[in-house]
């Protein structure tokens, strides 16, 4: 209970004592976008170390390689903790911004943040804004940012983590259109850390793997019409590989 105290209290001092920094953020990119949105990038993964650390997460990671440097593209993550995006940004290696749902705008100040490193908002109930937050992170793919998006569309809470939710195809839109590569990727343990025994925080581990870039026009004909079904299956495969790899985890 300590280090979810501790952790909850980090995260009010640093939105409250950093709004000059956002602001001052906000204001740069008006006049050098891409400088401030790297340097807000760099202040973001520090800050997601610094709680992680915290929280006695310690992360294995592999296929890094299979992330570009040089072009954006979607990445494409099963989801069961809060704490996936912290996991997953702090091994980006260029801004990237998450798709995130909507409730989390009425959080005073985050907002700000998440806006200066390119994070959309999902109304997962209405499907025209819906559509507009698709149609918004194609262009940020197609400016040169890349996208994460969790497909089953809010955190699972099975007993396993083999156990995925269906994958929303309209998810894949946004590599369909902007003509991105996708990156699978294998979250494992993330729920270990929080929600498997809320609300205490536990050192756990997490093991993330970064799958080969996926060009959707090149799938197999079955799966060009259904790319989430694809994706899942090849996330659910590493899933199983990790829990046979990784038997000190708890599933």
């Amino acid at each position: 209970m300590i280090r979810a105290i501790i952790l909850l209290l980090l995260i009010i001092l640093f939105l409250i004592l950093s709004l000059p920094v956002v602001l001052f953020e906000v204001l740069l990119a008006k006049k050098n976008k891409s400088l401030a949105d790297r340097q807000a990038f760099v202040i973001i993964q520090m800050v997601f170390r610094g709680l992680l650390k915290i929280c006695g997460v310690k992360m294995y990671a592999s296929g890094q390689e299979n992330i570009p440097e040089d072009e954006p593209v979607l990445f494409v993550g099963n989801h069961r903790s809060y704490f996936d995006i912290l996991v997953c940004y702090v091994m980006m290696k260029r801004p990237t911004g998450f798709v995130a749902k909507k409730e989390i705008q009425k959080i005073p100040l985050l907002p700000l943040w998440m806006d200066r490193i390119s994070c959309l908002f999902l109304d997962r109930d209405n499907i025209k804004e819906g559509l507009k937050t698709i149609l918004k992170a194609i262009e940020y793919v197609k400016s040169g940012i890349s996208i994460f998006i969790y497909p089953e569309g809010t955190r699972g809470d099975a007993t396993s983590s083999l156990d995925m939710m269906e994958f929303h195809e309209g998810s894949l839109k946004i590599a369909q259109k902007a003509g991105c590569k996708v990156i699978p990727v294998s979250i494992y343990g993330s729920a270990n850390i929080f929600e498997k025994h809320m609300p205490y925080i536990k050192p756990s581990k997490v093991v993330i793997h970064f799958g080969e870039p996926v060009d959707i026009k090149t799938l197999p004909e079955e799966y060009k019409k259904k790319p989430g079904l694809y994706l899942k299956e090849s996330i659910y495969t590493e899933l199983k590989r990790m829990k046979n790899q990784y038997t000190d985890i708890e599933d």
